[in-house]
């Protein structure tokens, strides 16, 4: 296997023991293939319209986009792609008073490039790909920081034990790439359900409230692979 995703890991933890096995066979099978399927992201509509949202502190991205999804409902004939649309078109209904000054800090920041090759990052010698829709530094009493947002969205919605594992992919791609120069402000270190609305920061994973278990579960898939 050349890499995983969180998701990917997330699945892998809620398979059965006795299906584990398979899942990871059929994952390695499928990226020797196609690593997407066309047409990209089924939660793309949603996802990059809340990643606009934030960046330009605007909430008309999200009722932009709306209107958007449904005439676009109105102009296609195919019953999955009309679901798709509505289900997109769902989720962001959710973010159209969403206070997104509680995903930033209120000091200025700047956003940073996210080459694709710094994606890949090895966990207990797993390659494990790492992809936060921002990155961010500011300065705080002469400090700097930097911090980051990762939105992710899944059919269901995450747990936040599960969404944490995120946040912990999130501060480690941070670490890695940025903690030379930069302290991690693990308050603005963030994963977001956009299913759900729910939010879980490293601060939090910090302070106890959610137990990490990314490493637990890489653990479990290097003992199937």
């Amino acid at each position: 296997m050349q890499k995983i995703t969180i998701k990917e890991i997330i699945d892998f933890r809620r398979k059965s023991q006795k299906s584990r096995q398979t899942f990871i066979k059929n994952l390695s099978k499928e990226k020797e293939k196609v690593t997407t399927e066309p047409g990209g992201d089924y939660w793309i509509s949603a996802i990059s319209s809340i990643s606009r949202a934030f960046k330009n502190k605007n909430r008309m991205e999200i009722t932009d986009k709306i209107d958007g999804l449904l005439q676009d409902i109105e102009n296609t004939e195919y019953k999955r792609t009309k679901l798709m649309y509505q289900r997109n078109a769902d989720i962001l209904y959710n973010f159209e008073d969403y206070d997104f000054s509680s995903l930033r800090t209120g000091h200025e920041i700047s956003f940073l490039k996210k080459p694709e090759m710094l994606s890949i990052i090895d966990i207990l010698k797993l390659p494990v790909k790492i992809n936060p829709h921002h990155v961010y530094t500011f300065e705080q009493e002469g400090v700097k920081y930097i911090g980051g947002l990762w939105i992710t969205c899944k059919l269901g919605g995450y747990t936040y034990q599960e969404l944490a594992s995120f946040t912990e992919g999130l501060y480690k791609y941070l670490s890695k790439h940025y903690s030379q120069e930069y302290k991690i402000s693990t308050e603005y270190c963030i994963a977001l359900d956009a299913s759900s609305g729910n939010k879980v920061s490293y601060s939090e994973i910090e302070q106890g409230a959610y137990v990490p278990i990314l490493a637990s579960t890489i653990e479990l898939i290097k003992e199937v692979i």
